[in-house]
């Protein structure tokens, strides 16, 4: 009798939302990745190839999840598991809900340290939440972030335990009932409008780091004097040396130092081979920090030779330049949106794929529509030879059908937004311009020339064109 007890207890435990196995919400569109997909094995690629560190721990796969009224305290059950980074509305999360402007989504899950990081500050990383998010690491709360498009991270070294660690996050996501960046999301999707992405949607992943180490890169090609800037900011002020390595396969081809902060300034061979859609050359780098004479960080990372500009010809037509020759750019106008995973590309091989059949087709640009991606869908960019034109995603409107102001106290502007998304979001090799007003809804209360000058303080003259509305 008691044998009988116990297996019907553990039958009705493994029917529970906890013990119960990930499968697609609904009954959408399933992509041939979306149904071979891996819940134990979910985007395993590093996240941010831009700046590449060996160590690091990918934390995707399923989480506890629950939604409240907004204002509520973390629930003390939740109701089921999500398949992370999938949105919530989407049927990769295994969940296929909405979230409104009055509730709030919550993430659990719990995590270990390697033992190997024994002495390493450690960064908990998200590739991008959507909208507003809330983070605790056993019950400190560790930082607070907004926006849906730009990745952040927070140093969780002091809230951590020893062994057993409690992730939660909270998002706050009102989609078109807010003013914030959101792109083609809308509560009632239909027509050139989608449905909503609310709460995680990229990599979320744990890297341990030295407690002086490199934040930042940021590198600056001129081909006409063959040299590279490579700008290193570390997470303090150190007058540390920083070294750079430059590799053309396995052969270096260019090394330079620094100290104190100054920029690296590399000289290129005579030869050096420029990047263009038809031969996408790409250098290797490698950038070392020192302390006392002695490497405590170090990340890999890549650059290209390559220069757009416009020049205007003989009829006084405005021509789009690259490598100082008129180049015609054309390709497709890429909404980047998935029927099974919304925002989220199911696997690293669905997320390439229409890169590789964009380049098929016989195109060398691709427009990015008012979404901004994984920084690994740039590389890739990068590596098949394709320009970027890349959109900065609208805001919404008020119900009235007016423009919302973008330059309201309470969030963060249009302007502030596309700021930030082009600093956080680092080197995009193969971007040649950033499309501010890419459609009219969500920009009509900016100015005429706030484009230019943005652009012109972020990236310099030499390296993108000037915005297009």
């Amino acid at each position: 009798m008691k044998k009988n007890f116990l297996a019907v207890l553990f039958a009705l435990a493994l029917c529970s939302p906890t013990f119960a196995q990930w499968k697609p919400a609904g009954d959408k569109i399933k992509t041939p990745w979306g149904e071979q997909l891996n819940p134990k094995n979910v985007l395993p690629e590093y996240p941010r190839p831009i700046m590449e560190r060996q160590d690091w721990k990918n934390l995707n796969g399923s989480w506890n999840y629950a939604i409240t009224k907004k204002g509520e305290p973390a629930p003390n059950n939740y109701q089921g598991e999500i398949l992370v980074p999938f949105a919530v509305e989407s049927s990769l999360s295994g969940v296929g809900k909405t979230v409104n402007e009055h509730q709030e989504l919550w993430y659990q899950r719990t995590f270990d340290v390697p033992s190997a990081w024994k002495g390493k500050q450690i960064l908990l990383h998200f590739g991008a939440v959507d909208w507003k998010a809330d983070v605790w690491v056993n019950d400190v709360k560790v930082g607070q972030h907004t926006g849906g498009f730009t990745p952040f991270y927070f140093d969780i070294t002091s809230a951590l335990n020893k062994g057993n660690n409690q992730l939660v996050v909270k998002v706050w996501d009102p989609s078109d009932r807010g003013e914030q960046p959101r792109g083609k999301q809308v509560e009632r999707p239909g027509g050139i409008w989608y449905t909503p992405v609310t709460g995680i949607w990229q990599t979320v992943w744990l890297e341990p780091v030295a407690a002086q180490h490199i934040a930042h890169l940021k590198t600056t090609p001129d081909i006409d004097k063959k040299t590279v800037k490579v700008e290193v900011a570390t997470n303090v002020c150190s007058p540390d040396k920083v070294e750079v390595k430059v590799f053309d396969g396995k052969n270096l081809v260019a090394k330079g130092a620094a100290l104190n902060g100054v920029p690296v300034e590399l000289t290129m061979p005579e030869d050096v081979k420029l990047w263009t859609p038809e031969s996408p050359s790409l250098y290797d780098m490698e950038v070392t920090l020192y302390k006392d004479g002695k490497a405590i960080d170090q990340v890999k990372s890549y650059t290209a030779l390559r220069k757009f500009s416009t020049h205007k010809d003989k009829n006084g037509i405005t021509r789009l330049q690259l490598n100082n020759k008129d180049y015609f750019q054309f390709g497709p106008l890429d909404q980047g949106w998935w029927p099974d995973g919304l925002y989220t590309a199911p696997t690293d091989e669905a997320l390439v794929y229409d890169l590789k059949k964009i380049k098929d087709f016989g195109y060398n640009m691709v427009r990015k529509h008012v979404k901004v991606e994984p920084a690994r869908w740039y590389t890739y960019c990068d590596q098949l030879g394709l320009i970027v034109w890349q959109d900065m995603p609208n805001g919404g409107r008020l119900p009235n059908g007016k423009c919302t102001s973008t330059m309201t106290a309470q969030t963060p502007s249009v302007p502030q937004h596309q700021k930030l998304t082009i600093a956080k979001n680092g080197k995009k090799l193969s971007t040649t311009c950033i499309l501010i007003r890419a459609s009219a809804y969500g920009y009509l209360s900016t100015k005429h020339g706030d484009n230019s000058r943005l652009l012109k303080s972020l990236n310099g003259r030499k390296n993108t064109t000037p915005a297009v509305w």
